[in-house]
């Protein structure tokens, strides 16, 4: 599946998609970065309430398909121009990140 089927699927908001053809193949859900650098794995859909421009960093660094902003996370927009720049996928929701991981297991495959 591609972050763009998934945006439209479950109705997410892009941030940022200069991705959008980028391949899914499975999702992590966290908010401590060092946590996530070192267990979340190239490909995958990064489910956080976290903002800050080390988010970017971190999908750079891991490989991440897109990021998911839940529970409408504010952001700012150097950061959204940052993962446009780092072609970093920046997608948000209004659920709690524990809803949209039940959703995000429904409809990855």
């Amino acid at each position: 599946m591609t972050v763009e089927t998934l945006k439209d699927k479950l109705s997410l908001e892009a941030l940022a998609l200069p991705e959008p053809d980028a391949q899914i193949n499975g999702a992590y859900a966290g908010d401590l970065l060092s946590w996530v650098m070192g267990r979340a794995s190239e490909g995958n859909v990064w489910a956080t309430i976290m903002t800050n421009m080390n988010v970017v960093a971190v999908a750079t660094l891991v490989g991440t398909s897109a990021v998911i902003l839940c529970e409408n996370s504010e952001i700012s927009e150097d950061v959204v121009d940052a993962a446009r720049a780092k072609g970093v996928n920046l997608l948000r929701c209004g659920e709690p990140m524990y809803e949209m991981c039940v959703k995000l297991s429904e409809v990855i495959s």
